[in-house]
């Protein structure tokens, strides 16, 4: 079958590639670019109709495409313009916002108030702020969250629409500088949410004024009052209630991020994303109603996309909602107008749509990935059971009327023969009297199609798993061989969950007791799903992490796959010896994606040091000249307060450090080094030691703090050997030699809580440079250290302890250490007011050059023991080289005091 509009979204999306090239975005704001490319486009249809009219099909086809491939770039540029003016984010980077005081900020409420674990989230469209005594009108996002205490009345009582005021201090979404780190601020972005604050108290949100009533006024509060029923039916188990909120509103607030991870280890994450999946299952109960009921099909579609349109407006518009919508309306109306319709003309038709309203959508993992999963079922799924299974279901149709077998393929045919001979041979031996005699028949073919639909559910979870596995490695870092089993429960699970979890909220809110009795097996099967991903995440061999594959790999595999798919279409000789081949060359990609054997990238003979932005805390990579790796630190957010941590948040472990060692190829570390169990420093390692090969975990004091005890279970659990280092123990990486200076204190004497002064301080020492980190040491530590033995403490880098704390690095530490590099670890904006400025004013004075990840993101040294060669995630070009220490430049001491 012709695949028409295949081709067209094809060549759009490779325009609209090229017009995302970084070497076209720079003219994007050239309307005469602009113009030049619409004019080639409309020369290009010009061309297409006049060898069309001369049946000259091939060269029209060309050229058409052509017109596409020119439209999808002018698409993409176009896309790419400026921001406004007012926008809000244009005023920050014109100057004409401060964003380092609190400001009143005015706009509209964007949705009902967002029930949260820890408190309540606003989601604002900004109309103007008032700064420095002037009203400045402005476009964009901000969104507010407030932390409910007891202690504290609750906000003004606001719903959507309603005209708001807030005095808030807010600020940009935080980000992770960090090669491969996840980019929070583009995400957010997507949501329309540029900036972010907190309500500090009640008072300072306001009503300005009430909105009037409307359609969107009333679909938001439907949609909290769906929010509240999931709540209401479900408030003995808030495990079920959480996946509930995600898989049937969208909202994955109330979901514990252990529970997210298991759903990502055991490839069933998607469940919790109300995308394809949800709305098919939806689609397709609206269908068997529909049949059910008797309705004409003219009824059916115009009730399936209805409620599909009522769907999508409640559960809010997202892109992968109303991208799965769109997908489902076509094929609904398609399926309506013509009795076969290609699957991949649809996903194109969708496509095509999408990247029409917003090109830069090419770019988006989840676009790619939902219609590679398209192509992937169109074009190798379907085609498999085609020739597979589906001859064999069909034919189980009216299977006891023999005058239907000629409509049938020889194969078919003999096998209804077949199933009349066994049901009769059957049905005669038991002679059950009455209507039950032939209940062995009607069982026998019931349990042949539950097989059939088994092998087609296989097929597909397997061609899917296969399939996206680049982009699925590629993003998510993550090969899931657990996948085709879980999907195997997940996929069945979900489609009775949705549409009978919206059946009984409707019901709760029309009768409460009718809800409270469908919530039940509601319940029960969610349950279930919760068991058959918890069971199969304990199993660590059925999923593992890995560095994302070359472009070159990804390439091949999915070339090789769109070949595949091709051939399945075609009839030539020896395609079946053409499609083993490919099969083979796609066996061997996708065995060197899953396996990764690659050597990580690092500079052979010399010593690294990378200081990664992970906000407010402290994670340090180094690694040997030979290739022997140390992380010291993970980084960590903020967990909450005893008695009521938070899950639900952030973690530089994933999101940061993670990736970053990921881009650069790595797959173990052989040690990783704890400095002290403070939650900045402690909070990411869980993930590290999930998600690499570690070798051995240096600890400093013990202490008795849960969330090092879960950190050392971990390490039990993964056979990871546990060493507690103090001071005077020496070790090291190849030719780096290393010291530790601190703690004193045995280990075997726990404290009852972390301290500071119980860091871990490292020295490592290549050839003629050293480094000196000392975690989070302050002055008291200092003092001791500088006691003993002073000397020890030169360094070329020193790592600035505790974040540039004006309790850390004091004078008299600054000049026993006389670093030519200062490396500040310390949170952007952070609340603590890190780096201190008395300690700048200490390294300016003594001649120090300071990095900083909060304004220069990732700090990268690199040293043969000579040369200190520096970069950064943020360009630093003035500190490329340092060939000489301090004191090789000041070998004078009062000199160098002068």
């Amino acid at each position: 079958m012709k695949l028409p509009a295949l081709a067209i979204t094809t060549a759009f999306a490779l325009g609209v590639a090229c017009g995302l090239n970084p070497e076209i975005t720079h003219r994007s704001s050239s309307r005469a670019f602009i113009a030049l490319l619409l004019f080639s486009a409309a020369a290009s249809l010009l061309i297409g109709i006049v060898f069309a009219v001369r049946s000259r099909l091939v060269v029209a086809g060309l050229a058409t495409l052509l017109c596409w491939g020119m439209l999808g770039m002018a698409g993409a540029c176009i896309e790419e313009q400026p921001r406004r003016a007012d926008h809000i984010l244009s005023l920050v980077d014109a100057g004409k916002i401060n964003l380092k005081s609190p400001l009143r900020y005015y706009g509209r409420l964007a949705d009902e108030p967002e029930k949260l674990p820890w408190g309540m989230g606003y989601n604002i469209e900004l109309s103007g702020v008032d700064h420095e005594g002037v009203f400045v009108p402005t476009s964009g996002g901000l969104r507010l969250g407030y932390i409910v205490r007891t202690d504290s009345g609750a906000p003004a009582a606001v719903r959507a629409g309603d005209s708001i005021a807030v005095l808030t201090r807010a600020k940009l979404p935080q980000v992770y500088r960090d090669e491969g780190a996840f980019d929070k601020r583009a995400y957010l972005s997507e949501q329309g949410v540029d900036l972010v604050g907190a309500l500090r108290a009640p008072g300072l949100l306001e009503l300005v004024g009430p909105a009037r009533p409307s359609m969107f006024s009333w679909v938001s509060r439907g949609r909290r009052r769906l929010r509240d029923e999931v709540d209401e039916l479900w408030s003995k188990d808030v495990a079920v209630a959480g996946v509930l909120r995600a898989m049937l509103l969208g909202d994955r607030s109330f979901v514990d991020r252990d529970e997210a991870r298991d759903f990502q280890k055991t490839g069933a994450f998607h469940v919790l994303v109300v995308a394809g999946l949800h709305v098919g299952a939806i689609a397709v109960a609206l269908f068997w109603v529909g049949r059910k009921l008797r309705w004409a099909r003219v009824w059916t579609m115009a009730l399936t996309l209805l409620l599909l349109l009522a769907y999508v407006t409640v559960v809010e518009q997202r892109t992968p909602v109303m991208r799965a919508a769109l997908m489902a309306a076509i094929v609904v109306i398609g399926g309506f107008f013509f009795r076969r319709q290609e699957l991949l003309n649809s996903a194109a038709i969708a496509a095509l749509l999408m990247l029409v309203a917003r090109p830069a959508a090419l770019g988006d993992s989840s676009f790619q990935l939902s219609f590679l999963a398209i192509g992937c079922i169109g074009g190798l799924a379907l085609p498999w059971m085609k020739g597979t299974v589906q001859p064999y279901a069909r034919a189980l149709r009216g299977w006891r009327d023999v005058t239907k077998d000629v409509s049938y393929e020889p194969r078919p045919t003999q096998f209804r023969i077949d199933l009349r001979l066994l049901a009769h041979a059957m049905e005669t031996r038991l002679r059950w009297p009455g209507r039950i005699a032939t209940v062995p028949g009607r069982s026998l073919i019931g349990g042949m199609a539950l097989c059939f639909r088994v092998w087609e559910l296989f097929v597909l979870t397997l061609v899917l798993q296969v399939g996206m596995l680049p982009l699925l490695a590629s993003e998510f870092h993550r090969v899931t061989i657990a996948g085709t089993f879980v999907n195997f429960a997940a996929v069945p699970l979900t489609a009775i969950i949705v549409p009978l979890g919206f059946c009984t909220l409707i019901a709760g809110l029309l009768w409460t007791a009718l809800g409270k009795i469908l919530a039940g097996p509601v319940s029960l099967v969610t349950t279930g799903l919760l068991q058959v991903v918890h069971r199969f995440a304990l199993l660590q061999q059925l999923s593992y992490r890995l560095p994302g594959p070359p472009l070159w790999a990804t390439i091949i595999f999915l070339i090789t796959l769109a070949a595949i798919v091709t051939c399945l279409r075609l009839r030539f000789a020896r395609r079946k010896s053409v499609i083993w081949s490919l099969l083979g060359a796609l066996i061997t990609a996708g065995m060197i994606i899953a396996s990764y054997p690659f050597s990580p990238r690092m500079s052979d003979g010399k010593l690294e040091l990378t200081v990664l932005d992970v906000g407010q805390g402290d994670s340090l990579f180094v690694v040997s000249p030979s290739g022997k790796s140390l992380l010291i630190d993970g980084g960590g957010a903020f967990g909450g307060f005893p008695g009521h941590e938070q899950t639900q948040g952030s973690d530089p472990g994933e999101q940061a450090v993670s990736p970053y060692l990921w881009s650069r190829g790595f797959q173990k570390i052989d040690v990783v080094a704890l400095t002290h169990a403070h939650q900045d420093h402690l909070g990411g390692l869980n993930a590290i030691l999930e998600n690499f090969h570690v070798g051995r975990l240096w600890i400093g004091r013990e202490v008795n703090n849960p969330a090092l005890a879960k950190l050392e279970a971990l390490a039990r659990e993964r056979n990871i050997p546990i060493e507690y280092e103090t001071r005077g123990k020496h070790f090291s990486l190849d030719e780096v030699q290393g010291e530790f200076l601190w703690p004193e204190i045995s280990p075997a004497d726990p404290a009852a809580a972390a301290k500071n002064n119980d860091s871990l301080v490292l020295k490592l020492k290549y050839r003629n440079r050293t480094l000196l980190l000392p975690g989070d040491a302050e002055k008291q530590a200092e003092h001791t250290m500088l006691k003993e033995n002073s000397a020890e403490l030169h360094a070329d880098v020193l790592k600035v302890g505790h974040h540039g704390s004006k309790n850390s690095t004091t004078q008299e530490f600054l000049d026993a250490v006389a670093p030519t590099i200062a490396i500040i670890s310390s949170g952007e904006d952070n609340p603590y007011g890190h780096p201190s400025p008395e300690l700048l004013e200490r390294l300016e004075a003594s001649g120090t050059r300071v990095l900083r990840t909060d304004r220069d993101g990732a700090v990268h040294i690199v040293t043969d023991g000579d040369r200190l060669e520096i970069s950064c995630f943020v360009a630093c070009a003035e500190l490329a080289t340092v060939t000489t220490s301090k004191r090789a430049e000041t070998p004078n001491q009062n000199q160098n005091n002068q």
